[in-house]
């Protein structure tokens, strides 16, 4: 019985996040909070809001991971110039060595669920994935548009 393109994803990627948190037990960082710290080193200034809507979580989970990186001074709240009522986001200097020393484990396992592919055959994989990826984020835009038209 061959599976669908989308229990093999999405499967695929619970085998990645679990291995990646075996890995990183001891750092007390999880693949959900590696995944916020590196959207926020992508976008630093953010509001919590476009946060929450771009690693599409839900605003008060984003605000409880955000409280819980800056206890352990990782991520700090800036007031924004723009409107006192809202926070943008950055990262600590201690988050970019943090990001620094996993990059290594992260990279392993990449190398390691890799194993076996050739060159050609990742960069395949990597674009069909991606295309996948771009197919899906565009008919969730439009299916959001026509709900809010």
């Amino acid at each position: 019985m061959s599976e669908t393109i989308g229990f093999l994803l999405n499967d695929t990627a619970r085998l990645f996040r679990r291995a990646f948190n075996a890995r990183t037990r001891d750092s007390g960082i999880t693949a959900l909070q590696w995944r916020l710290i590196t959207y926020l080193k992508r976008h630093e200034g953010i509001r919590q809001g476009p946060l929450a809507e771009l690693i599409e979580v839900e605003p008060i989970t984003l605000s409880r991971m955000v409280d819980r990186l800056a206890e352990a001074g990782l991520v700090e709240r800036r007031a924004d110039p723009a409107d006192r009522r809202a926070w943008q986001l950055y990262l600590t200097p201690r988050a970019g060595e943090l990001l620094g020393g996993m990059r290594p484990v992260a990279d392993t396992l990449t190398a390691e669920a890799m194993e076996g592919l050739s060159a050609a055959e990742i960069d395949q994989l990597t674009n069909l994935v991606e295309r996948v990826r771009i197919n899906l984020s565009r008919r969730i835009c439009q299916k959001e548009e026509k709900e809010t038209a």
